[in-house]
């Protein structure tokens, strides 16, 4: 496995299961052998666009056949993948470009503007290239035209410890960083995966979340390695999902429970016959003993799978298996936990000196194992801080039990986790103390029925200064994306402080949720 290339995956499946469908999108399916073709030709159409060995390609854009493609192609062409964030604004976007300084673009329509302004500010950006649906808009090399050019046989030399992607992930100073995964901790991953989930082979996935996102984007290949055909969604509907599994008679699906929730919700949830879902996996939210009834009643039979990681982990670190999803077991007290660690990861819970702690005491949780990253691009003092003596700081804290359970019990870095969107406190409260009524101010997350967490701000004004609640989360909207803006703004007089003048959100949060409790 050390020496495993990602493209052997893709290779393996096309040869064993040529004729098999490996990605179904917009009602086209692709077989394997065809898939493995267009990846190849893609590497091509990269070297020929003058990318080589160790070169950056960005991928800006919803799920696509097309953005799977590119899994595996820039890596017949010996280069790195970069997925873009789409739910960034463009100073985000061009921030991260600057970074990691691809040459090549893949666009959809959706990001047609997004692309210009960042070709127009980052000259090393050569080429846009058109990965959408309909016309190639001007100035766009078209991706089927340079496919159509490309050698077929192309092959990756590019494997083992040989940098495969960058994954960026949200920074708390503000700055995100690409998390640089190679071959090897991505094969480790997916290799992991397939026992870690008990992943059945020769069988249909609904893939509805974003795969920029690691947490989607990784099963890409452990999907290949089981020869699973991918229904690929654009972007999550409730309705659409529904409908795809009637028609495909899927049998798999990755649901966070916020989308579980928008689909049971739904005004026509009972139209569609469900019944070919045997699995089900979630992570970046815990599932409510009260979902879970609900889900399983509307669907007896299906399976659970929670998953916890991390991008730096490339990302699996614990699972959580069906046992303890039934209701009626008496593993289900294990349900507000994320499982055993996988077997490919060494999980542990260290103090602040770095000693182990006992089963139960809370520390912070610590990663080992071949799926760990490399470190973080361009940045090495972050890496230190990350990495100490092989182990990832994970930033949670957390506990084991005397059953070997994981349970996470607070974020020590400061965050949120937003209908599986990872929200940065301090990012958010730069973007609110950038307005000069704004003396302090702090963010928070609250409970939300829909989403988890909503990010809350509670803020401090200058005085005889004034200024809205929706002025303030105009002004986020201009210089962070959207899912990070505060959803409420709460102000008070002056802001509760610790010994050492820090914030206290827990009394912030105990303020907030004695406000909002019912009487």
């Amino acid at each position: 496995m050390a020496d495993a290339g990602l493209t052997d995956i893709l290779e393996e499946v096309a040869r064993n299961h040529p004729d098999d469908p490996a990605v179904t999108f917009l009602g086209r399916t692709q077989t394997w052998a065809d898939f493995a073709e267009r990846a190849r030709r893609q590497g091509s159409a990269l070297r020929a666009l003058g990318v080589g060995a160790g070169d950056r390609v960005g991928i800006l854009a919803l799920n696509s056949a097309r953005f799977m493609e590119a899994f595996y192609g820039p890596f017949y062409a010996d280069a790195v993948m970069v997925p873009l964030n789409y739910r960034w604004a463009v100073p985000e976007m061009i921030q991260c470009m600057e970074d990691c300084t691809p040459a090549v673009l893949l666009v959809d329509e959706e990001h047609v503007a997004q692309a210009r302004k960042i070709k127009a500010h980052c000259a090393f950006c050569k080429h846009l290239v058109f990965i959408g649906e309909g016309p190639t808009p001007e100035g766009f090399l078209d991706y089927e035209d340079l496919l159509a050019q490309a050698d077929p046989d192309v092959r990756s030399n590019r494997r083992g410890n040989d940098l495969a992607a960058l994954f960026y992930t949200g920074g708390t100073t503000g700055r995100s960083k690409g998390v640089m995964l190679s071959h090897a901790n991505l094969h480790a991953n997916s290799t992991g995966a397939l026992t870690s989930y008990h992943m059945p082979r020769d069988q249909s996935f609904l893939k509805s979340a974003p795969i920029f996102h690691l947490a989607a984007g990784a099963r890409v290949y452990s999907l290949a390695q089981s020869n699973n055909h991918s229904v690929l969604m654009q972007r999550f509907d409730p309705r659409e999902a529904q409908r795809l599994i009637e028609e495909l008679k899927i049998n798999d699906a990755m649901l966070v429970p916020s989308m579980l929730n928008m689909i049971f919700n739904a005004p026509d949830f009972g139209e569609f016959d469900l019944s070919s879902v045997k699995r089900i996996t979630y992570g970046a939210a815990p599932m409510s003993l009260a979902l879970l009834r609900r889900v399983m009643a509307a669907l007896p039979g299906v399976q659970f799978y929670q998953g916890y990681g991390a991008t730096e982990t490339g990302p699996v670190i614990s699972v959580l298996t069906p046992d303890a999803h039934d209701p009626d077991n008496p593993l289900v007290e294990k349900l507000s936990s994320v499982g055993r660690p996988v077997a490919h990861c060494d999980v542990r819970i260290t103090a602040p000196d770095g000693s182990e702690c006992a089963t139960g005491v809370i520390g912070e949780v610590t990663v080992r194992g071949p799926n760990v990253m490399q470190g973080y691009w361009n940045m090495p003092e972050k890496t230190a801080e990350a990495l100490v003596d092989g182990w990832y700081h994970t930033g949670d804290g957390g506990y084991f039990d005397a059953d070997g359970y994981l349970f996470l019990v607070d974020r020590i870095k400061d965050m949120i986790i937003s209908g599986g969107e990872n929200v940065y406190c301090g990012e958010v409260e730069n973007a609110i103390a950038d307005h000069p009524a704004v003396k302090d101010c702090a963010v928070i997350g609250i409970p939300d029925p829909q989403w988890g967490e909503a990010v809350h701000a509670v803020v401090v004004l200058m005085d005889g200064q004034s200024v809205t609640a929706e002025e303030l989360i105009a002004q986020c909207r201009t210089r962070i994306a959207g899912y990070k803006c505060p959803k409420s703004i709460s102000f008070i007089d002056w802001m509760p402080l610790s010994g050492a003048n820090k914030i206290l959100k827990t009394e912030l949060r105990a303020a907030h949720s004695a406000q909002t409790d019912p009487q």
